[in-house]
């Protein structure tokens, strides 16, 4: 090897992290959105696509959709544009963003999220907002449990907007009770967290005046339904039921509610859209003659409401 080859050699890294430093130097916002569309248009809706960008613009910049049409010619920093390119691959990989970031909004309040929970759903932002609705008349210190809490966001948005309500929550996953009683902590309320197993217990105590349940409703034949960005990183326990005995949990809770629910208390489910009926016929079976289903915004089945 000549003394030539030689300093090629040495010079290499030197030439590359040059290159490197003139390439992150000039990076503006909108080569940044620009980018994600490049890659990830053919994995996603274009509109969802968009809609990661503007998360992540939030995130690492703190910008609204406004700020980043009135900033695109913005040059951020190398660490600003390594945070979106670090995010960017990920999702390559479809991983769901609100694990990337590590947080999530629910009905206007953030939350932390990991593999250990489930991310929150628009749809169930409405099943709280029903339940705020029909709470406001109840008098101080009524008793809400929200059983298969996850990230705390049915339980803690509750215990937000409904002042008087002493709130509980139960789960089965020990990683999903850290990671909502850090959420609790963050957004200021007091919850009860418990860890448990809520087929295995046979009495609710004490008394409730309120029950809610976002419990597992995908039956196995649903999967492939599903975005593999769900199936791959979400908990499946927390989603997952048998074909066999898709209503499990509807029913143990159901009994549970009958029996420890206060007069004139109220039960609240979310539900699988294609056993709406199903699940109505099981709690009047159970002894429920109150029971009333109403749609999401997407027009589908998904909250029930009985009444004791």
């Amino acid at each position: 090897m000549d003394l030539w080859e030689t300093q090629v050699i040495f010079l290499v890294p030197f030439i590359c992290l040059l290159i490197y430093n003139i390439i992150y130097t000039f990076v503006k916002i909108k080569d940044l959105r620009a980018n994600f569309i490049t890659h990830l248009q053919d994995l996603y809706p274009i509109e969802e696509v968009h809609s990661f960008f503007q998360i992540t613009a939030k995130h690492f910049l703190n910008y609204s959709r406004t700020d980043i049409v009135l900033n695109l010619e913005e040059v951020l920093s190398k660490e600003q544009v390594q945070d979106f390119q670090d995010t960017l691959h990920r999702l390559e990989r479809q991983e769901p963003i609100q694990y990337i970031l590590g947080s999530t909004e629910f009905y206007e309040l953030p939350f932390d999220v990991t593999p250990d929970t489930l991310i929150p759903r628009l749809e169930t932002e409405e099943l709280v907002a029903w339940i705020i609705e029909d709470c406001k008349s109840r008098v101080n210190n009524f008793q809400l449990i929200d059983i298969g809490t996850g990230s705390g966001c049915i339980a803690i948005s509750l215990a937000k907007h409904l002042i008087t309500a002493r709130v509980t929550a139960y789960d089965i996953s020990q990683g999903a009770i850290a990671v909502a009683k850090k959420n609790a902590f963050q957004n200021d309320v007091n919850v009860l967290f418990k860890e448990v197993n809520i087929l295995e217990i046979s009495k609710l105590a004490p008394t409730f005046d309120v029950i809610v349940s976002n419990p597992p409703y995908v039956r196995e034949l649903e999967k492939e339904e599903m975005n593999p960005n769900v199936l791959d990183n979400e908990p499946h326990t927390a989603l997952f039921v048998s074909d066999t005995d898709p209503l499990i949990f509807y029913r143990k809770i159901g009994e549970l509610a009958f029996d420890n629910l206060s007069i004139g208390g109220s039960l609240f489910f979310e539900i699988n859209q294609y056993l709406s009926k199903e699940t109505k016929q099981l709690l009047q079976k159970i002894g429920f003659t109150d029971v009333i289903v109403r749609k999401d915004i997407f027009d589908n089945d998904r909250m029930i409401k009985a009444t004791k």
